[in-house]
């Protein structure tokens, strides 16, 4: 399973699960998509992303972000996460990919807005072999 959604009051909120940290990130990405729309998203422009943060949660935050900066700036919908890789480093954590999507969000039946990723009941929980991230994104 690469992520669920849980129930919420008025948001929503999901748990992404990986092998590790950046397929937890990236599926946390694919949930993030699918509270927008359940079309399937085309695989048409690329674009290459760059965050540091204080630490993963700010770090899982500020990825998130980029998605809708990107979808209120370029109208670029997500279609699959590429290369993606974390570091930590001496003040925090890096992180680098590729995106892959469309800068045509007409094209796609939406079923809600975003309005902004949000530390509510966050946690990224590494345990032997499998990495589990909650998020809570407002709707």
């Amino acid at each position: 399973m690469k992520y669920k959604f849980l129930p919420h009051t008025a948001d929503a909120k999901f748990r992404a699960y990986g092998k590790n940290i950046e397929e937890a990130f990236k599926n946390a990405a694919y949930a993030m998509v699918s509270v927008i729309t359940d079309d399937k998203i085309k695989a048409k422009v690329k674009k290459k992303i760059s965050i540091k943060s204080e630490d993963e949660k700010a770090l899982l935050y500020d990825f998130l972000e980029q998605f809708l900066i990107l979808l209120d700036t370029k109208g670029f919908l997500l279609a699959k996460v590429n290369k993606i890789k974390i570091k930590e480093e001496k003040k925090g954590f890096s992180l680098s990919a590729e995106i892959i999507g469309d800068n045509k969000p007409k094209n796609y039946q939406t079923k809600t807005t975003i309005k902004a990723v949000t530390y509510q009941e966050m946690f990224i929980r590494h345990e032997k072999g499998k990495v589990t991230l909650q998020v809570v994104v407002d709707i």
